[in-house]
């Protein structure tokens, strides 16, 4: 599933509820049939314990806009991290993991290199290694390309169509809605904190009902076909 739309229409904040970083008010989550975040006592909604939550969260994985790497540990560091001190793994089994993780998104001969030495969208693909090494039932992105130029987003985006397992044809034109399209078994339109049409990409994209959906893809379709400055 891909959630698009307009800045601030709260797909960030829709993504922080399901991991609980944001406490919704109203309604419910649930990931592989558990709940998030709240549990019912009697009439009552209780904040789940911390040390429940904090089990939930290991899996759901979530790669946000800013890498958020530990400057002074190495991409393999970085991305062991977790597996030890929060899953409480062996080292050797974490490295392991890990090295697997990172080769998957095209780093192999980037292991021991620091934050500082790596490219934006480098950065960016050691996090997505991050949250796989963590086994997650749930990734979430948070409009990852977002802060990269533009181009590192198809180097970001051909990382994520491997973690889909799914076959990279041709993204280059349209790199924005186009791995939506390609990638996703379902795409919501969110405006205002509400989801206000959904459908399959194919319905979607070709025909919006809504006209804020049809404004928004007009305009990403406008910006997508700008022609990139030469430098």
């Amino acid at each position: 599933m891909t959630v698009i739309g307009p800045s601030g229409a709260g797909k960030s904040t829709l993504l922080s509820c399901i991991n609980f970083l944001e406490p919704f008010e109203q309604g419910e989550i649930t990931v592989d049939g558990e709940p998030v975040g709240w549990l019912t006592s009697g009439a009552a909604r209780v904040r789940m314990p911390e040390a429940q939550l904090n089990r939930l969260r290991q899996r759901i994985g979530i790669v946000f806009q800013q890498f958020n790497l530990f400057p002074h540990l190495t991409v393999l560091q970085n991305v062991i991290e977790a597996p030890i001190y929060v899953k409480g793994m062996e080292r050797e089994r974490a490295v392991a993991i890990g090295r697997e993780k990172i080769a998957r998104v095209g780093l192999r001969a980037k292991e021991n290199a620091y934050p500082t030495e790596l490219s934006g969208g480098q950065q960016q693909r050691v996090a997505i290694a991050r949250a796989l090494a963590m086994d997650p039932k749930v990734m979430l992105f948070d409009e990852l390309t977002s802060a990269l130029d533009p181009e590192l987003v198809g180097e970001v985006l051909a990382v994520m169509r491997v973690a889909r397992r799914r076959r990279d044809d041709d993204d280059r034109r349209h790199p924005r809605d186009g791995f939506a399209r390609d990638v996703s078994d379902r795409i919501a339109v969110m405006d205002e904190g509400r989801i206000i049409e959904e459908g399959t990409p194919a319905a979607l994209f070709e025909r919006p009902k809504h006209e804020r959906s049809r404004t928004f893809l007009r305009r990403v379709m406008e910006r997508d076909a700008e022609p990139t400055e030469e430098k």
